[in-house]
């Protein structure tokens, strides 16, 4: 029996690569955290990530309700998605890019009250 002294480093090992697609399904589960009331008929928050090395750039697509202060929102998207992108797969992140798609207005497709066909 001989013992092993030559051990390699962790680091040394092998490499953990995050594919794209993972990081950007982070991404918009974050920024779907981040919005305050997600308009009931809109789609998910969308994703898509460019990773280099250990940067992910990531643009996120959103649907907003209308009114709403689409600005703070934005802001609080771009630092919950930073957050948990480097959190979790332990990358950084220069740049989140929100894109809004849409905007719902409050009570869309609703009938107001009173009103029968």
């Amino acid at each position: 029996m001989t013992a092993v002294t030559d051990r390699v480093a962790a680091g040394e090992r092998g490499q953990t690569r995050i594919a794209d697609r993972v990081v950007a399904k982070i991404a918009a589960q974050a920024a779907k955290e981040a919005v305050d009331k997600p308009p009931k008929d809109g789609a998910p928050p969308s994703a898509t990530v460019t990773v280099h090395r250990d940067t992910a750039r990531v643009r996120v697509s959103l649907e907003l309700g209308y009114p709403s202060d689409i600005g703070r929102q934005c802001g609080a998207v771009r630092r919950r998605v930073t957050e948990r992108v480097e959190a979790l797969a332990g990358m950084e992140v220069p740049e989140v890019a929100v894109q809004v798609e849409r905007l719902h207005p409050a009570g869309a497709g609703a009938m107001p009250e009173g009103n029968i066909r």
